[in-house]
């Protein structure tokens, strides 16, 4: 495991301006990021709050916690970190290695071919085990979970606003081929693809 850094519980800016400055961006910077950069990252999209229940910063129906994140980092996208796919595990605030290798063109080219997105140092990708909530909740699971993916999605935008950076947003792709791409567990399905890294037009 790669334990990354305690995440910052004070931002920069408030929940308001980054709501106001948020926006889907296409075009990235070739600027790494730092490893305390993606912490923050990876805790606000679904993070542990308190060790003790295990409550994330996204809400889950029965606090069964359906997803997962991957991370696809690109050559010189994170500073000492390698290129290669990696596993969140939340309950540790740590990554664990999949893949080795830059994986963004393959997502890229299993995304309908948005050759835009290989540009960004990273790639979150968040999939569903739609079954941890279904065991439960039967059918009317399904829609849980995708609501859930909906607040980690939004959590991960607004928290790259706050410290600087950009974030697009791919749903149109063929599932079979990002998890060939990213070599994911059967029953993990891909729901949500957010590039991020700085703004084009940030560069400095």
């Amino acid at each position: 495991m790669i334990h990354l850094p305690s995440p910052a519980l004070r931002g920069g800016i408030s929940l308001a301006e980054a709501l106001l400055h948020r926006r889907t961006v296409r075009s990235f910077a070739p600027r790494p990021l730092s490893l305390g950069q993606l912490s923050q990252l990876l805790w606000a999209t679904y993070g542990v709050t308190d060790l003790r229940s295990r409550a994330r910063t996204a809400p889950s129906a029965g606090a069964l916690y359906p997803l997962d994140c991957y991370l696809a980092v690109g050559a010189k996208g994170v500073e000492r970190l390698e290129a290669g796919v990696f596993h969140y595990l939340p309950l540790y605030h740590a990554l664990e290695a999949t893949i080795q290798g830059d994986k963004r063109r393959e997502v890229a080219r299993a995304s309908l071919s948005q050759q835009w997105m290989a540009a960004a140092p990273i790639m979150v990708i968040i999939t569903a085990e739609y079954q941890r909530t279904m065991d439960r909740y039967r059918e009317r699971g399904r829609s849980y979970v995708l609501m859930e993916v909906g607040h980690a999605g939004e959590n991960l935008f607004l928290q790259s606003v706050a410290i600087g950076l950009g974030a697009g947003i791919v749903g149109a792709f063929d599932d079979t081929a990002v998890a060939e791409a990213l070599q994911l567990p059967a029953r993990h399905e891909p729901l949500l693809i957010v590039p991020v890294g700085y703004p084009a037009d940030a560069a400095r």
